[in-house]
């Protein structure tokens, strides 16, 4: 397995896979070590977690850094990518114990009540794009509930995969609870089939989310899938033009434009049209595109050339079908993954950027007549992940927002995930919920006990 900078093409370092008999013997580790763990109480479990938010502040600049260095990242997004973590850590290690108390039911017996235990190892398939944050809003409730957690993380950021291991053995975890496995995604099924794991959780492509989710059917597994979006940024015809354009353009190019839940699809009422592109030109022309580790640097380079290559190949699709070029358009040359701030106007269903979720910095204009248009062109998506609203009438706001098919929809506001509020999406988006009271739920057994 290899890490390549993606600022340079350089590359960072080769790790030796695990043998088939290496995981399997990691596996029986940590089912064993579970045993154990799943006794342990909501206390015990808390000062670990809380300890577990300490080393992330601690060695925020180090774990920051090698985020930066194999993915491209940019240095002020990721130092708040580590602080994040900690934050759902410190989240679920002061709440995990009321989110899963006992829950007292009225029945004819002398006592009945719901429990909400731990079901044992969870396998996490993650991505690279948040390659510290996927996994903790998946590991800090897992573990909080009393289950174990095996890492099979993107093959092109192993470095943050061994470390974050290594932050859960120093926060002082049993050493074998929280594993990484240095496996292709070929021995994921294999991993998934091994009767001690018992559920999975996925985020990442549609694609991989279908073959997952079919291997844990056979299996007769839970799985939670967080896949990929296209979310909606409605622009309305009271919108606040100035704060609008200004979170638009940072709602797409957060992580260079890289993330399930950034906007990519700017659905623009005519009325709002000509100064919201105008706008939008203005402020994205003037990002600075750069070496992520550079405080002033705004945008990095994407993740990997296959996928800048991939990219283009949509805003080509798009300006061949009719599409209208405001600004960029092409890859910036040189040895990085780096790919100019682009804007796409006159978008209109049919076009690669109207149905295909992009991953990079690019930005799709859809102008719609009126407030039932946009709905209607938010709604005509395979995905559902999340969605903006912009409108100075709160009500008008909410209303739109209920009628918008995806997990979360936030009005006047660029969608964000947060520990306090569940996270997941609908339709190809995928299924379950992570975070909040709901996140931690999805993989606990839900035992009814009645004493009669």
């Amino acid at each position: 397995m290899r890490a390549v900078n993606p600022s340079s093409g350089e590359l960072i370092g080769e790790f030796q896979p695990h043998s088939r008999a290496d995981v399997h013997a990691i596996i029986k580790d940590t089912q064993d070590t579970w045993l154990t763990w799943k006794a342990s109480t909501f206390n015990q479990r808390s000062m670990l977690m809380h300890a577990t938010a300490t080393v992330l502040h601690n060695d925020k600049e180090t774990l920051a850094q090698l985020m930066s260095v194999e993915m491209g990242k940019v240095s002020s997004e990721a130092r708040a990518e580590i602080e994040k973590c900690a934050w759902v850590c410190d989240y679920y290690a002061d709440n995990a114990e009321t989110f899963l108390a006992d829950e007292p039911v009225d029945t004819s017996a002398t006592k009945s009540f719901v429990s909400f235990e731990p079901i044992g190892i969870v396998l996490a398939i993650m991505p690279w794009n948040f390659p510290f944050w996927q996994v903790f809003r998946f590991a800090a409730p897992a573990l909080m509930a009393g289950n174990a957690a095996l890492l099979k993380h993107a093959s092109n950021v192993p470095g943050c995969a061994l470390a974050i291991e290594s932050v859960f053995k120093k926060a002082g975890f049993p050493g074998n609870l929280f594993r990484t496995l240095m496996i292709p995604s070929s021995e994921v099924e294999r991993v998934i089939s091994n009767k001690r794991v018992r559920a999975v959780t996925l985020t990442g492509s549609e694609a991989a989310g279908r073959s997952v989710a079919s291997i844990a059917g056979r299996e007769l597994k839970k799985s939670v899938l967080e896949l990929g979006g296209s979310d909606p940024y409605l622009v309305l015809e009271d919108a606040d033009i100035d704060t609008c354009t200004r979170v638009a353009a940072q709602a797409r190019m957060i992580n260079a434009g890289q993330s399930c839940i950034a906007a990519k699809r700017f659905i623009v009422v005519e009325s709002m049209l000509a100064e919201f592109e105008k706008r939008q030109a203005a402020i994205m022309s003037q990002m600075r595109v750069g070496d992520p580790l550079l405080d002033e640097t705004q945008v990095g380079p994407m993740a990997r050339h296959d996928l800048r290559d991939e990219l283009h190949a949509q805003v080509i699709s798009t300006l061949e079908a009719g599409g209208r070029l405001v600004l960029g358009g092409k890859p910036i040359d040189g040895p990085g993954a780096f790919y100019e701030p682009t804007i796409v106007a006159d978008v209109k269903s049919g076009m690669s950027l109207y149905h295909e979720e992009t991953f990079g910095p690019v930005s799709a204009i859809i102008p719609v007549e009126d407030t039932e248009e946009a709905i209607y062109v938010a709604n005509d998506s395979d995905f559902g992940l999340g969605g903006s609203i912009w409108t100075r009438n709160l009500d008008l706001g909410e209303a739109v927002a209920r009628r918008i098919e995806s997990g979360a929809v936030f009005v006047n506001g660029m969608t964000v995930s947060d520990p306090r509020l569940p996270f997941g999406g609908v339709k190809n988006s995928g299924y379950g919920r992570e975070l909040s009271s709901y996140g931690i739920r999805e993989f606990v057994n839900i035992k009814s006990i009645s004493i009669v």
